[in-house]
């Protein structure tokens, strides 16, 4: 099978792009001609002034990506196209020229971002789900994308446009969600049930169970406020043992992070900063257990299935997606998100059972053996490629038809559907 990988890497590098590279190099593992389609964010910075201003309505529908992706379809002639990211750079458009072509197409949801311009469904330090439940405008009076009431107007403008359009609904043969959590909330917006599967995040290789442990709790991830570090600072705070805690990772609360352990006088906490991945894992593969503290949804952090195939129990957030991969006594233990006063007392319940430790870790292991892996993952993916191209061949998926009518766009984009958008998104 030729398949054509989608991706638009974001300026900062994340778990979305683990899982393009690793799915690129699975599927072509197994024999399969995979061609890859690659945009950047940074493609911004090199931009004209000309470029700069084009840039809010090449984020809605962007012609010259239409032209080169349509050329790539015909040079190419793929059986199917995977989706994992458009914005900012690729946009939308590549949809179209997918239908121009016959081409089938599977996009993954990695986030939020079709039903949220911020894409977490988080905001101001809580969970907040007022443009799944009322309107779009609600991110743009909150400035939720960047911070920028511009930039949330542009992208809450690109995800109007494209709902008019039924582009979500017509020009996607068959959605991935991470996980049942991420499905029910596409679900509650209203996106067909029967174009959802659920297949998750996975390890591409087998760090290999572990084999001994050391006296320390880690955390993995990007240091930003919904990942949930002040709580995690604030339970070590409390606690009445002393355990180290290893954080690595960067991001932008680093630095206020690291004078709150020092004005707080918080013992035992070491910054590791950015660390190459088989570091991570080794680190992992002898850490206590890994601390997932985030207080929002969460995708499918890949840190979690990574401390899986490592064998770490992993204490998180009784929270969205976290909740659902993480068994409650079985692969580690939950608490409640955003309350330090609870982790804290989970992480010394932890630590005072070593043997119930021990059971998890063995448990984490298998979790991983049996859900995780890259064989089983190919698995689920090829079933999901097939039920699209079925679909495809078919001209439907024989539900009947629908009360709204079909506008994906053909040739070019519908005159006057932004401007259409627009009227139904301000108040």
């Amino acid at each position: 099978m030729k398949i054509v990988m989608v991706h638009n890497t974001y300026q900062q590098p994340g778990g979305e792009d683990v899982v393009f590279q690793q799915e690129c190099a699975n599927l072509s593992r197994f024999g399969h001609d995979v061609v890859r389609y690659q945009r950047s964010n940074f493609e911004i910075d090199k931009l004209s002034a000309l470029g700069r201003l084009a840039l809010p309505k090449n984020i809605i529908w962007s012609a010259g990506t239409r032209r080169e992706f349509s050329a790539l379809l015909e040079r190419e002639r793929p059986d199917l196209v995977h989706v994992h990211n458009t914005f900012v750079m690729v946009s939308p458009s590549v949809y179209a020229a997918c239908r121009d072509h016959g081409v089938p197409v599977v996009q993954t949801l990695h986030n939020f971002r079709l039903l949220c311009p911020g894409a977490t469904l988080y905001r101001d330090g809580h969970i907040c789900e007022d443009c799944l439940t009322g309107s779009l405008w609600n991110s743009v009076r909150n400035s939720c994308y960047r911070g920028s009431k511009s930039a949330s107007a542009t992208v809450a403008l690109m995800l109007a446009t494209h709902r008019r359009l039924g582009t979500w609904r017509d020009s996607i043969d068959r959605y991935i969600a991470l996980t049942e959590f991420a499905r029910d909330k596409f679900l509650s917006a209203g996106f067909p049930a029967h174009k959802i599967a659920v297949k998750p995040n996975f390890v591409g290789s087998d760090p290999g169970a572990r084999t001994e442990t050391s006296g320390f709790a880690l955390f993995a991830g990007r240091l930003s406020s919904e990942k949930g570090l002040t709580t995690l600072l604030d339970a070590w705070k409390r606690l009445a043992v002393r355990c180290p805690l290893q954080i690595v990772g960067d991001g932008p609360e680093r630095a206020a992070l690291e004078a709150r352990v020092r004005e707080q006088n918080i013992q035992g906490v070491t910054f590791r900063g950015s660390l190459p991945r088989a570091d991570a894992l080794a680190l992992m593969k002898t850490a206590r257990f890994l601390i997932a503290p985030s207080i929002w949804y969460e995708g499918f952090p890949m840190v979690i299935a990574e401390a899986l195939a490592c064998g770490a129990p992993v204490i998180c957030s009784r929270l969205g997606a976290m909740q659902e991969i993480i068994a409650d006594g079985v692969t580690g233990l939950h608490f409640t998100p955003g309350n330090a006063e609870d982790l804290a007392r989970t992480v010394a319940e932890a630590l005072d059972q070593p043997d119930a430790l021990a059971t998890m870790s063995r448990n984490a292991r298998h979790e991983y053996e049996q859900l995780y892996t890259a064989e089983k993952n190919y698995e689920l993916q090829m079933e999901i490629y097939r039920q699209a191209i079925g679909k495809s061949a078919s001209g439907g998926d024989g539900l009947g038809g629908t009360d709204n009518p079909v506008c994906a766009p053909t040739t070019s984009m519908p005159q006057g559907a932004i401007a259409q958008s627009l009227r139904a998104l301000v108040p």
